[in-house]
């Protein structure tokens, strides 16, 4: 297949390019850094040369968006919002224009949409979406992907959760914490953490791919999700730290300002469900929690 990914040399891209190629497919990045022979320069806001590489492609892979870890100032709020606004808006523009069109386009989106809840487990038929900023930023996204139809061209939003590997990512940031001894609960530590292993994260990708039944909004995540205060316990275990001081939340709102980021990231319960992915038959390689820490560390 010839598969272009936008916004592709992030962690996540990384990790989909490297499995893709391995499989024998042909893969293009979209960068604002092109450095290699398959990369190609896109500002993520208007049309350029590169709108000629998605000509005779089979699948589009967008993953372009501002990263959320960091400060909810008012100058980065708008460009988390136009960072995956613009990005999706001119990608249908170049699809529009395609005389041989891709068949299928998935479209980062995030499982973040859904509630913070702690109790209610959110598939994509019952979850529960709410009012915030970050959820606000999600609907306003998958609507943009969604506006346009286009013939014989199947979309995919990816509600994805916390992607847990080695080379980029959250994971290693966490394990720095534990190694330092830091590796307690977070808050109460009564929040769930919806996670999902790189390597799954990457067969879901082309599971989804391959099975034509699928589309529209989709929950990238392991089905067991686990509360702060487990995950975080397991972690210490897998590491063999001896200790893991808990952070209150007044001490991570003052970490936060220093860290540059929000609690928000590691406070809200995000309590996913793959219900998709599960009854299409995905079968999951890390299904429980310890066997991914084993893989990663």
């Amino acid at each position: 297949m010839k598969i272009i990914i936008a916004a592709g040399t992030g962690f996540l891209g990384k990790n989909l390019e490297k499995y893709f190629t391995e499989k024998g497919n042909e893969v293009y990045i979209l960068t604002r850094s092109p450095k290699r022979n398959n990369e190609m320069y896109w500002n993520a806001k208007t049309l350029g040369e590169w709108k000629n590489i998605l000509e005779n492609a089979d699948i589009l892979i967008n993953l372009a968006g501002k990263s959320v870890d960091c400060r909810y100032t008012e100058k980065n709020k708008k460009e988390i919002y136009s960072s995956r606004i613009d990005s999706t808006k001119v990608l249908q523009q170049a699809i529009d224009d395609c005389r041989n069109k891709p068949k299928v386009w998935l479209n980062a989106s995030s499982a973040t949409i859904y509630v913070h809840s702690e109790t209610q487990l959110n598939t994509e038929e019952n979850g529960i979406i709410g009012d915030d900023f970050s959820m606000n930023i999600c609907k306003s996204w998958e609507k943009e992907f969604f506006k346009a139809k286009t013939e014989n061209l199947r979309k995919v939003a990816l509600r994805t959760s916390i992607v847990l590997g080695n080379n980029g990512g959250a994971f290693p940031k966490l394990k720095m914490i534990t190694k330092f001894g830091l590796g307690g609960k977070q808050g109460r530590g009564n929040q769930n953490v919806s996670w999902i292993h790189i390597d799954d994260f990457c067969k879901a990708i082309q599971f989804i791919i391959d099975h034509e039944n699928i589309s529209g909004k989709i929950n990238i995540t392991a089905p067991n999700p686990l509360s702060n205060k487990e995950f975080m316990m397991k972690l210490r275990k897998e590491m063999k730290a001896q200790f893991g001081l808990n952070a209150p939340v007044w001490q991570l709102e003052i970490a936060s300002i220093f860290l540059k980021t929000e609690t928000e990231l590691l406070l809200k319960s995000r309590n996913v469900y793959p219900d998709k992915l599960m009854k299409s038959g995905f079968e999951f390689s890390y299904l429980e929690i310890d066997s991914a820490f084993k893989n990663l560390i």
